[in-house]
């Protein structure tokens, strides 16, 4: 397939590079917003005068905003044209990120969340398949592999560049700083991508809109809050879990006798769309959910600061950008379901090397095995795009792959929400176990506090210590879980079928 045939002008190719520079910036606006104001909302709590609970909604805001809206990135390209889309999105993106800056108030930040969310939604998708368009089929591996590299990178850049911004400046540069970004992206988009504007007049879906936007919007809230409100102790957790389910069970419903859905489910016809969601979903859980694990692992238990942590976890993005580029010259040339299969090996050991963290954990383990698990999910992004997209007819691009970063991200946020689950959860359990042991009657204590070790000091020192001490065993249980689920999923790869390899031109 010619890049003319995909439906832009055979021009594009003298500027490949610089159309792929400028999706990576689109998608960088959005991936790295995601995580980016993480660090700073103890300060925005001061300075906006929040509780908690409050600050909390400025995440909140933007996830679930971004869930609903999008899966709608398939029917606005059709409907709009994919460049005057992104236009729209980037321009939106950028000025909205300039009132989050500026925002007074607590109600003002998260309506302008809200709306950074909702203007991002598209990016990401919009940059794949324009990538996609762009390159012929058999280099579809190197064009993933770099673009990639903003996917995956992303997210872990936000807390590091985040902390920076925050201490150096202010928590308004960790919104200030889209400002010269959208506007390089805005140029690059200006100039550079040029297509053939709507493809395809179907009619909008309100009612299966509407279902699949209410069932995400309540599965991201109760994913989000579930921690905070003690799960299904809240009643509100449980109106979020019931919502959800019926809304998407009726979109089911509505999708298989509507004329013209929402979303076309024969797209899951496909075996590498439906087989590959899945493990897209795990790569998310995989990088978010160690992202958000690790951060209180080193400050709660080992005492490092924020920066250091954040300088700590940002190799893991270079070994993700050493693998993406190695695997950028050898797409084409293996089975890239065992290059999947090897990324995710590597992650599992990498997750085996965390099991063995304790409280002398120095930081070059840390460094290493972060850097490791990003060397194996590098290997795993670029080659399953290629086998997801590999018999799509281009028109669907951008539906699938916005049904690519939705499951990215629910794979992250339910992995981040199980986890921390468990880990809070485990770490009561742990702590009732070993509470008995600090007594009088146990041998072992009195030889290390003598007779008189139940005074109110000494059995405070040390419930601080019990706490700790289970703190620690509860985070191992998660890095185990975690291990054994990639291990268990890997054979799942046999039921995606090969991606053809076209002739090299």
């Amino acid at each position: 397939m010619t890049v003319a045939a995909a439906g832009l002008p055979s021009s594009v190719g003298q500027n490949r590079l610089l159309i792929t520079g400028t999706m990576m910036l689109a998608t960088l606006l959005h991936v790295i917003d995601a995580t980016i104001a993480n660090v700073a909302l103890p300060h925005m709590q001061g300075s906006l005068l929040a509780t908690q609970d409050q600050i909390s909604w400025v995440l909140t805001s933007y996830i679930v905003c971004s869930a609903i809206l999008t899966p709608l990135a398939g029917w606005l390209a059709d409907r709009l044209g994919r460049r005057r889309l992104l236009i729209i999105a980037v321009v939106g993106f950028t000025v909205v990120s300039m009132m989050c800056g500026a925002a007074a108030t607590l109600e003002q930040m998260v309506a302008f969340r809200a709306l950074q969310g909702a203007f991002g939604a598209t990016l990401v998708p919009l940059s794949q398949a324009i990538l996609l368009d762009t390159y012929p089929p058999e280099k579809h591996g190197f064009a993933m592999s770099i673009w990639g590299i903003a996917v995956m990178v992303g997210p872990i850049m936000g807390p590091t560049l985040g902390g920076w911004l925050t201490e150096d400046l202010s928590w308004r540069w960790v919104f200030y700083i889209n400002l010269p970004v959208g506007l390089l992206c805005l140029f690059g988009v200006l100039t550079l991508i040029h297509d053939l504007g709507p493809r395809r007049s179907r009619p909008f879906d309100l009612t299966g809109f509407a279902l699949l936007a209410v069932a995400l919007g309540s599965a991201q809230l109760m994913l989000d809050r579930g921690a905070l409100n003690d799960w299904f102790e809240s009643i509100e957790i449980v109106l979020e879990s019931v919502v959800a389910g019926v809304a998407f069970l009726m979109f089911l419903i509505h999708a298989n006798t509507s004329h013209h859905p929402f979303l076309d489910l024969r797209l899951f016809n496909d075996r590498n769309v439906s087989v590959g969601l899945v493990f897209a979903a795990l790569a998310g859980l995989i990088m978010i959910a160690t992202a958000a694990l690790m951060p209180p692992f080193l400050q709660n238990l080992r005492g490092y600061p924020v920066i250091a942590v954040g300088v700590m976890l940002a190799p893991r993005g270079v070994g993700m950008m050493i693998s993406m580029m190695i695997f950028a010259r050898i797409a084409g040339r293996f089975d890239s379901r065992l290059l999947v299969a090897f990324g995710f090996g590597i992650a599992a050991f990498s997750i085996w090397q965390m099991t063995q963290f304790n409280f002398d954990v120095d930081a070059w383990t840390v460094v290493w095995s972060g850097a490791l698990q990003g060397f194996g999910l590098g290997f795993v992004w670029p080659p399953l795009s290629t086998i997801m997209f590999a018999n799509l007819p281009p028109s669907f691009r951008t539906e699938v792959a916005s049904l690519n970063a939705l499951a990215r991200n629910l794979g992250g946020s339910i992995g981040i929400a199980a986890l921390v689950a468990i880990l809070s959860q485990n770490i009561q359990i742990v702590r009732s176990e070993l509470a008995p042991s600090i007594s009088v009657l146990n041998p072992a204590w009195v030889s290390v506090v003598g007779s008189g070790g139940q005074g109110a000091t000494t059995l405070a020192l040390w419930d601080v210590e019990l706490t700790r001490q289970a703190a620690m065993i509860a985070y191992l249980n998660d890095f185990h879980l975690l291990m054994y689920v990639v291990l268990a999923t890997i054979p799942l790869l046999a039921l995606l079928k090969p991606a053809p390899v076209p002739p090299r031109r």
